[in-house]
C-alpha cells in the first residue's frame, strides 16, 4: 500500500484505518540492544521531546486506549517499547528527549542506546519525529534531526496537538519547519498535522505506516 494523494484518496485512507485500528499488541520493553526483536519485521519509530504526545498518538492511531502508557510526567517512557501491528510491523515508542526527570547517568544511557539503535537497525524504515505545534522546533529537535541525517534514517515531521492553536499559527509553524527540513538530507518533505484528542490527521498518518506493511 503506497500513499499517493492522501487527502483525496478516501479509499486508501479507509484501507489504512482498517489495517491498523485495533490490530496492535504490546510485545516488550527494551532496556538493552541485546533484547531487540530478531524477526526482522519492518519497524516504524516515534520520537520527540518528553510530553509531546508519542504514547497518545500510538493509542489514537491503533484506536486502543491504554495500549501505550501515557503520563503527565515528562520522561515516563524510559525504554524502547515495541508494539506488533497485525503481525507485520513494529511500532516503536522511544523515550522522550530533552526533559527527562531522571538521573543524568540514566538519561545518557538511554540516549546512547537510542543513538546506537538508529545507526545500526537495518529494518528501521522511518522515524516519525513528533513536534508540539504550539512550540515548534527547538534546538534539541534539530540536534536529533542532525543525528538522523548522519545515520541516514528517513524521518518525517508530525505536528501534534493542532487543536490547541489557531489555523494561522499552525500555518506559520509549518512554514518555519518546511524551511528547516529543506536543509536536512534524510527528512521527508511532507509534514503531517495531527491531534490525538480530536482525531485529526490520523488517517493520513496511518496511510504512511500502512505503506510499509
Amino acid at each position: 500500500m503506497t500513499p499517493t494523494s492522501l487527502k483525496d484518496n478516501t479509499a486508501e485512507l479507509q484501507a489504512a484505518d482498517k489495517a491498523i485500528k485495533g490490530r496492535a499488541q504490546f510485545v516488550l520493553s527494551v532496556a538493552s540492544l541485546s533484547q531487540l526483536p530478531t524477526d526482522d519485521l519492518p519497524e516504524i519509530a516515534f520520537a520527540g521531546r518528553s510530553n509531546v504526545g508519542k504514547s497518545s498518538i500510538i493509542n489514537a492511531l491503533t484506536a486502543q486506549n491504554g495500549l501505550a502508557k501515557t503520563s503527565n510526567t515528562p520522561g515516563r517512557t524510559q525504554q524502547l517499547n515495541f508494539f506488533k501491528l497485525d503481525g507485520q510491523l513494529y511500532l516503536v515508542d522511544f523515550p522522550g528527549y530533552g526533559f527527562a526527570k531522571a538521573p543524568e547517568n540514566m538519561v545518557k544511557k538511554w540516549q546512547q542506546m537510542i543513538f546506537t539503535y538508529l545507526q545500526g537497525r537495518a529494518n528501521l524504515k522511518r522515524v516519525f519525529l513528533l513536534i508540539d505545534s504550539r512550540h515548534g522546533l527547538k534546538k534539541v529537535d534539530t540536534e536529533i534531526m542532525e543525528l538522523l541525517d548522519k545515520a541516514a534514517v528517513t524521518y518525517q515531521i508530525v505536528l501534534t496537538k493542532i487543536d490547541k492553536i489557531s489555523s494561522a499559527a499552525l500555518a506559520a509553524v509549518q512554514d518555519e519547519i518546511t524551511k528547516v527540513i529543506s536543509t536536512h538530507a534524510a527528512a521527508y518533505t511532507q509534514i503531517l498535522v495531527t491531534s490525538s484528542e480530536k482525531n485529526l490527521g490520523l488517517s493520513e498518518l496511518r496511510a504512511q505506516i500502512a505503506s510499509f506493511m
